[in-house]
């Protein structure tokens, strides 16, 4: 290894980075999937711009995202019960295209100047909706496209492709908005989704690692909790990542405050810093890609995580707040991404889906929570404090999750010493 040169080492590197691409229906998935997360980000962009541009209101903004994340929050157990019954790939093809459609008539609506503040609550919760079953499904297809030696770079690559999705899609909707106003980021959002559906019916079922089916009987969601509780290193990350998803993850709301309020600016300066939050995880994820971390790495980086938010709170101008963005959301990618291959790998293939459905509750259901609370906070007391108090929480995981594995460590080398 030590006469490696660089013309050696690039592509060994970019080997290891890429590894889980080499599989056909991932690629494909990837591919797909970048496209249509691209325009979920646009229509993120546009559908906060919408709500700030009909109330004014950061605590109305909040709302929105609250309903929308409310049922993932509440259904996703059940989500991920179905995510263990049935077929992932039949599935993914139903919940895609309702999707579609949601996006599709949030489009009409703006464009045909009929939306309302109440329509926008009612399509945020069917969203919701389908989501709660969405999530849970995706998640657990993952390990059936790659199978486990692949996983850890897949979630990788998957989440580096989510915040290059999370650079283009709001850049775009930057372009768009101001030439040609918001329905039309609803419309590409909507024919974005085509391209999910075309890579599913391109895989190839022989190449899958199908997980077995849960035949259905009574009690199996409080199987998925008992499960939960009964392993450490699951509770552990599932503890974790419920601080950080109620009060960090609020960037949905925290940006486009700091951004008009604070900065005084427009769509384009939120879709600044949203760029610059994916650009950032972008530059991690591919640094990342090519290692393996280890799940006790995860109270390091919720720590980092938590620092560089609020150095992103305390930025005096919006260029500062940038650059403090590109390592929020490098360390973003890395403690979502390696919590992520931790509850995949280390649970059961039979429970699966129901332990990955604590992630769509964690990581995306608890904004129904923090959602509301945060934009109150950034409404009343100031953007920077709605950022602010996400640092402080994801300090706070950190805290929370050195004491629990300390604990573990102590409740299993106890008994050991009393062997002897």
């Amino acid at each position: 290894m030590h006469g490696e040169t660089a013309g050696e080492t690039i592509p060994r590197f970019a080997a290891e980075t890429f590894s889980s691409l080499k599989i056909r229906n991932f690629r494909l998935y990837f591919f797909g999937q970048a496209i249509s997360t691209s325009g979920t980000f646009m229509q993120s962009v546009a559908l906060a711009w919408l709500v700030l541009k009909l109330t004014g209101s950061g605590t109305a903004l909040g709302l929105v995202m609250a309903l929308q994340y409310a049922p993932i929050l509440l259904l996703s157990p059940w989500g991920g019960v179905i995510a263990d019954r049935y077929p992932k790939r039949r599935m993914l093809y139903a919940t895609q295209s309702l999707a579609a459609l949601l996006a599709l008539v949030l489009g009409l609506l703006v464009g045909g100047d009929a939306i309302r503040l109440w329509t926008v609550y009612l399509l945020a919760f069917v969203s919701g909706l389908v989501l709660s079953v969405d999530n849970p499904v995706r998640q657990a297809f993952l390990i059936e496209m790659t199978g486990k030696e692949r996983l850890p770079n897949a979630a990788v690559l998957n989440s580096s492709q989510v915040n290059l999705s999370r650079v283009a899609g709001p850049a775009l909707a930057g372009v768009l908005i101001a030439a040609f106003g918001l329905a039309l980021c609803f419309f590409v959002n909507a024919v974005s989704y085509l391209a999910v559906l075309v890579a599913l019916f391109l895989m190839r079922e022989e190449e899958f690692h199908v997980s077995p089916s849960v035949p259905r009987r009574r009690g199996q969601l409080r199987e998925g909790f008992a499960y939960i509780r009964s392993t450490p290193i699951l509770l552990n990350a599932v503890v974790m990542m419920a601080i950080i998803g109620t009060l960090t993850y609020e960037f949905q709301v925290s940006l486009p405050l700091l951004a008009e309020f604070t900065f005084h600016g427009n769509a384009e300066a939120y879709a600044a810093l949203t760029v610059a939050l994916g650009a950032g995880a972008l530059i991690g994820g591919l640094v990342l890609a090519a290692r393996q971390q280890p799940p006790a790495a995860l109270v390091p980086l919720a720590a980092f995580f938590g620092v560089s938010v609020l150095l992103a709170a305390a930025a005096p101008t919006l260029p500062v707040a940038m650059l403090a963005l590109l390592l929020v959301g490098a360390f973003s990618l890395a403690f979502t991404s390696l919590i992520n291959a931790t509850l995949q790998l280390e649970s059961a293939p039979e429970m699966r889906g129901r332990v990955m459905s604590f992630w769509s509750i964690t990581f995306v259901g608890s904004t129904a929570i923090g959602g509301p609370f945060i934009g109150w906070i950034g409404e009343h007391a100031g953007p920077r404090w709605g950022l602010a108090v996400g640092g402080v929480a994801a300090l706070a995981a950190a805290a929370m999750g050195f004491i629990l594995s300390r604990r573990t460590r102590q409740g299993v080398a106890e008994p050991a010493a009393g062997t002897l």
